[in-house]
């Protein structure tokens, strides 16, 4: 038994797996889960019904189980951020760059090898897609920038 936040075994798993620099795919329910991501990375289907479980309270959750430096967001085909791109902002740590790419951007960039997991949501918002980019955990009593 877990006494932890995160208690999804496959989840716990896969993110134990990660390391620096590999991406982690938290998809909203229209994103194209298994043609959308490498045939490696491991997937994680949390979309039990529509608006359960939605991707802040995903990406709030692995916050608190791994360091991020980056993340991605998509952006809408008007070229404006998406409307869940300012709570993806608020979530992620201070130090954590922020970008949002055109939709086909992100598609190539989630196809990258470097993604290991994607996390299908029941999250009913348009474009709330969001690549988070694994950081590091730098040794007590030392600094990281």
């Amino acid at each position: 038994m877990v006494k932890y936040r995160l208690t999804h075994p496959q989840l716990l798993g896969a993110l134990g797996r990660a390391g620096h620099g590999n991406y982690i795919l938290i998809a909203d329910s229209n994103y194209r889960y298994v043609t959308g991501a490498p045939p490696a990375a491991e997937q994680v289907f949390l979309n039990l019904a529509p608006s359960l479980v939605s991707a802040a309270d995903v990406v709030k959750v692995l916050l608190d189980a791994i360091p991020v430096e980056a993340a991605y967001g998509m952006l809408m085909d008007d070229g404006r951020a998406a409307p869940i791109a300012a709570q993806f902002r608020a979530l992620l740590p201070k130090q954590a760059e922020f970008n949002v790419l055109e939709r086909f951007a992100f598609y190539e960039l989630v196809k990258s090898p470097d993604t290991i997991l994607v996390i299908a949501t029941g999250e009913q918002q348009l474009y709330a897609n969001l690549l988070l980019v694994v950081g590091v955990i730098a040794p007590e009593g030392t600094a990281h920038y």
